[in-house]
C-alpha cells in the first residue's frame, strides 16, 4: 500500500488534483482561526469546555463538530458547511415530490447545473437564518450559564455577525466545488472530515491526561482499558467498512431482440441495493429533531418546559429510545426518496429486462420494495448502534466525550466513507495508468 501511495506522485496530474486538495483544505483550517468581531473567545471557550466536560448535547454541538471547532471559537467558518448539506438534502426531497423539479433532474447535465443553482441559492437563505440565530443567541447570557459572550450586543453586532458567517459558509461551499472540480475526491465531504479530524490532537491530549498518573500514584486509563479501546475501534472502522459497501445484488436478465442484422439484449446483469442507503444523513436528522427541545430550554425561561427537555437529554432511557426510532424512520424516509422500485421495475421493462422467477411490472416493484425493506432494517440497527456508541464508550470506559467520540459515531461514520471514497478515485487513477491498487487482489469500492 505504501509503493502506491508513492506511485500517486509519479502521476502528474493525480499529483497536482491531491496538492491542490490538501492547499484547500489548509486554508479552510486557516480559515478556522479567523475570529469574528465582538465576541469574547475565552469565555466561548469556556462554555463548550462546559459542555464536553457533562456530555450534554445541543444543536449547536453538532454544528461545532461539523465545523471542526470553529464554532466553538465563533470563527469566520463557524456555520461551517451544515446550511449547503441541509439545502442539499431540501433540494433532494423537493426533487422527489414537485414534478417540474424531478423532470428538471432527468434532462442530464443542464438539470444537474440548474438544480445545483437552487441548492447555491437555498445555502445562502439557510445561512442568512442561521447566522442571525446565532448572533442572538450570543447575546443571551443564560443561554450560556451567565457568561458574558458579547461585549456590544445590538443590531450592529447581528450585522457584522450575520454578513461574516453566511460569507464564510460562501467561501466554504465555493472551496468544496474547487476540489470537485480540480482537485480529488468530494470537496464538501473532505471538507467535514477535515474539521471532524482536526479535534484529533485535543482528544489524544485528553486520552494522555487520562493515561498519566493522578494523585494517588495510579491512572484514570490504564493500558490494558486503552488497548482494549484500540481493538474495538479497528473492529468499529472494519465493520463499517462492510457496511458501508455491503449490497443486495438482484439479479436481471434482458431479452435478446432482433432489429435488422444487429442482435441486442441477451446479457445478464444486476441491480445493486445498498444495504445502507443514508449513511449518516439519517443520524444528522435524528440529532437535530432530539436535541432541539434542549436547545430551546436554553432561550426559555420556563421551569415546565426545562423539565419536560430535561427528559430528552443525553443519558436518559426516554432519550436513546426516542433517537434509535428517529434513525430507523430517517433511514428508511431517506431511502424511499432515493430510490423508487416502481420506476425500476417500470425502466426494466420498457428494455425488456426482468428478475428471474418474477413477472415484469407490479410485480417486480413488489419484490424491490420487499427486498429493500428487508435489507434498509439491518442497515438502521447498524446506524443506531454507531450513533449511541459514544455514549456508551464514555459511560464503560469513563472518558470524555470527546475522546469517545473518535472510537466510534457520527465522526468515525463519515472520515471512513469518505476516505473509501477517496481512494477509490486516486485508485481509478492509478490502474488507469496501469500501476498497482491499493488492495492486491480486488478493487476498492466507495459508498455509491
Amino acid at each position: 500500500m505504501i509503493s502506491s501511495f508513492l506511485n500517486c506522485f509519479k502521476i502528474p496530474e493525480l499529483k497536482k488534483k491531491i496538492l491542490f486538495t490538501l492547499a484547500i483544505i489548509a486554508a479552510y483550517r486557516a480559515g478556522c482561526y479567523i475570529p469574528t468581531p465582538g465576541v469574547n473567545g475565552a469565555m466561548l471557550a469556556e462554555f463548550f469546555q462546559r459542555i464536553n466536560s457533562t456530555g450534554q448535547g445541543s444543536i449547536f454541538g453538532i454544528m461545532n463538530m461539523f465545523s471542526g471547532g470553529a464554532l466553538e471559537k465563533l470563527t469566520v467558518f463557524s456555520l461551517g458547511i451544515m446550511p449547503y448539506i441541509s439545502s442539499s438534502i431540501i433540494m433532494q426531497l423537493l426533487t422527489a415530490v414537485i414534478p417540474a423539479l424531478e423532470k428538471l433532474a432527468k434532462e442530464g447535465q443542464t438539470g444537474y447545473h440548474k438544480i445545483n443553482q437552487y441548492t447555491r441559492y437555498g445555502t445562502l437563505v439557510l445561512a442568512l437564518i442561521q447566522s442571525f440565530f446565532i448572533a442572538l443567541w450570543l447575546e443571551s447570557p443564560q443561554a450560556f450559564q451567565g457568561l458574558q459572550i458579547v461585549n456590544n450586543p445590538g443590531w450592529g453586532f447581528r450585522i457584522i455577525t450575520v454578513i461574516t458567517l453566511t460569507t464564510g459558509t460562501l467561501l466554504l461551499m465555493w472551496l468544496g466545488e474547487q476540489i470537485q472540480e480540480k482537485g480529488i475526491g468530494n470537496g464538501i465531504s473532505l471538507i467535514i472530515t477535515a474539521g471532524i479530524i482536526s479535534a484529533a490532537p485535543s482528544a489524544l491530549r485528553q486520552l494522555i491526561l487520562l493515561m498519566s498518573p493522578q494523585a494517588g500514584g495510579t491512572a484514570q486509563l490504564q493500558p490494558l482499558t486503552l488497548l482494549i479501546m484500540v481493538a474495538f475501534l479497528i473492529a468499529v472502522i472494519i465493520a463499517i467498512t462492510l457496511v458501508t459497501q455491503a449490497q443486495r445484488k438482484i439479479p436481471v436478465q434482458y431479452a435478446r431482440r432482433i432489429v435488422g442484422r444487429k442482435v441486442y439484449g441477451g446479457q445478464n446483469t444486476y441491480i445493486p441495493l445498498k444495504v445502507d442507503t443514508s449513511g449518516v444523513i439519517a443520524i444528522i436528522f435524528a440529532q437535530s429533531i432530539i436535541l432541539f427541545p434542549a436547545t430551546l430550554a436554553s432561550f426559555i425561561p420556563n421551569q415546565g418546559f426545562q423539565t419536560m427537555a430535561s427528559f430528552m437529554q443525553r443519558g436518559s432511557t426516554l432519550y436513546y429510545i426516542i433517537y434509535g426510532l428517529l434513525i430507523i424512520f430517517f433511514c428508511y424516509f431517506y431511502t424511499a426518496i432515493v430510490f423508487n422500485p416502481v420506476e425500476v421495475a417500470e425502466n426494466m421493462k420498457k428494455h425488456g429486462g426482468f428478475i428471474p422467477g418474477v413477472r415484469p411490472g407490479t410485480q417486480t416493484a413488489d419484490y424491490l420494495d420487499f427486498v429493500m425493506t428487508r435489507i434498509t432494517l439491518t442497515g438502521a440497527i447498524f446506524i443506531c448502534i454507531i450513533a449511541v456508541m459514544p455514549d456508551w464508550i464514555m459511560a464503560s470506559f469513563k472518558v470524555p466525550y470527546l475522546v469517545a467520540s473518535f472510537f466510534g459515531g457520527t465522526g468515525v461514520l463519515i472520515t471512513v466513507g469518505v476516505m473509501l471514497d477517496t481512494m477509490k478515485q486516486i485508485e481509478s487513477h492509478l490502474v488507469m495508468r496501469h500501476y498497482d491498487g491499493f488492495m492486491k487482489s480486488g478493487q476498492l469500492k466507495g459508498r455509491r
